[in-house]
């Protein structure tokens, strides 16, 4: 018997409680907007909400806030006023986006999806807020994964039919879910079971075997595959649609406080560029502050990692941000949602300029390519081939930290220890999931799948 398709609230109900929400925050917390400022306006705190484990918002938060350059910033303005800055951690984008509505944050940063949720809930409730810049992007969709168990027999996403799949509904990973499983020819809703949990919850349902497979965001497939926990099913950038996270901001703040605005986008630029010149100094400095391991980190934030930073909104990213809104409408969980109206890049733009603004619209994410993390190293080293850096794992084995390969055909980096490997003649290739490896392998005669200490074997 197939699951029966989730009860979902209808539009109409999750407006009613989100006025619920947002009335009960009014009420225990006193007015919103300008009660941050003191009686005589000398003094104004800026409220910025952040998730510290979702690792590509850094720069508008976890990162951010270890440099304090926001608060240089503000400090910078000279304007005659005080500035304090609270910085807020959440798990996931849903409180900020219901602290924002109640006008209790001014600053926000989460995933592509709950972007699309704020902007509905805050058009609903009179609140309207504006996404005004991207932190980490990947532009193919390999921010977000979808792993099983290691000892899983499940190879490809058919076999997730009649299964128990964990995932944050309203999250881009859940988006990515419901992609895969429609091209795989599934009912998202009716041919799994889906289980609404949090990134954590869904990781010990994954490894208490009461979920077969997770669907999550960054950092959390790549930090179960680290440790061993988990493998990769599905990797989101096969469905070659991009995904992002961003900053958004209540649309009466922006305007009563362009200028403290302008200064956040300075800063998280700042940041930006910090994470960029100095990769693993960053990775070790989010690490710390979160928790996640070093290694974990890197994989999506290095050199060369999975996500691309960069705050300029690029019309890639806006396209896709309208294509998801039908997936949220198909849950119940917004209406329409004008993407057009939410996207307001005058404040980045003036914060950077208009000429490196239009450099950075114009950039391109970096080639694909491998990276050797050695132990105590401050610097990562480069290959050019998966062949060459396993020939240079293999000479150093007690000395590598951390060995990252890109997907072959997908370009996602991944663990090279936990990548698929396929022998193809003398080359030898690096995928995120086994069903990658096997058609790469089905359309090459001769080649075939190897482990990773045979593909050792054969570089060395």
């Amino acid at each position: 018997m197939k699951p029966k398709r989730p009860a979902l609230p209808s539009p109409a109900a999750s407006l009613t409680a989100s006025a619920t929400v947002a009335a009960l925050l009014l009420s225990l917390t006193g007015c919103g907007g300008d009660a941050s400022a003191d009686g005589d306006g000398s003094t104004v705190t800026v409220t910025v909400g952040y998730q510290s484990r979702t690792i590509n918002t850094v720069t508008a938060g976890t990162l951010l806030r270890s440099l304090g350059y926001f608060e240089k910033q503000l400090n910078a303005l000279g304007d005659g006023v005080t500035y304090k800055v609270d910085w807020q951690d959440f798990a996931t984008g849903a409180p900020i986006t219901a602290q924002m509505t109640a006008g209790k944050i001014d600053i926000g940063s989460m995933g592509d999806f709950p972007l699309l949720i704020n902007a509905a809930r805050g058009k609903q409730l009179g609140k309207p807020t504006r996404m005004v810049s991207v932190t980490g992007y990947n532009l193919r969709g390999g921010l977000n994964t979808i792993v099983t168990a290691p000892g899983s027999s499940l190879t490809s996403l058919k076999d997730l039919k009649g299964r128990k799949v964990s995932t944050s509904v309203g999250s881009a990973a859940d988006g990515t879910l419901v992609r895969a499983l429609q091209r795989a020819g599934l009912d998202p809703y009716e041919d799994v079971e889906k289980l609404n949990q949090q990134p954590a919850v869904g990781a010990s349902a994954l490894s208490s075997g009461s979920a077969d497979a997770l669907s999550q965001f960054v950092a959390w497939p790549g930090l179960l595959a680290q440790q061993g926990k988990a493998k990769a099913l599905y990797d989101g950038a096969q469905l070659n649609l991009a995904t992002f996270h961003g900053v958004a901001a209540r649309e009466d703040f922006t305007k009563k406080r362009p200028a403290v605005l302008q200064a956040f986008l300075k800063a998280q630029t700042q940041a930006t560029d910090y994470l960029d010149a100095h990769p693993v100094a960053a990775a070790e400095s989010v690490a710390k502050a979160t928790g996640l391991p070093a290694e974990t980190v890197y994989l999506y934030n290095g050199a060369q990692g999975i996500a691309t930073f960069d705050p300029a909104i690029k019309p890639q990213l806006v396209a896709a941000l309208k294509e998801d809104v039908s997936i949220l409408k198909d849950a119940k969980l917004t209406g329409d949602v004008d993407v057009d109206a939410f996207v307001d890049d005058r404040y980045v733009k003036k914060a950077l300029g208009t000429e490196a603004y239009a450099e950075r619209l114009a950039a391109t994410p970096p080639d694909p390519a491998g990276e050797v993390w050695p132990k105590g190293a401050e610097k990562t080293l480069p290959f050019t081939s998966p062949t060459a850096l396993l020939k240079h794992v293999a000479a150093h084995r007690g000395s590598v930290r951390a060995a990252y390969v890109p997907d072959t055909t997908t370009g996602t980096l991944w663990f090279a220890d936990r990548s698929v490997w396929v022998a193809d003649g003398t080359r030898l290739l690096p995928f995120v999931t086994p069903e990658t490896a096997r058609a790469y392998v089905a359309g090459h005669g001769g080649a075939r799948v190897v482990t990773y200490a045979d593909a050792l074997e054969r570089a060395s």
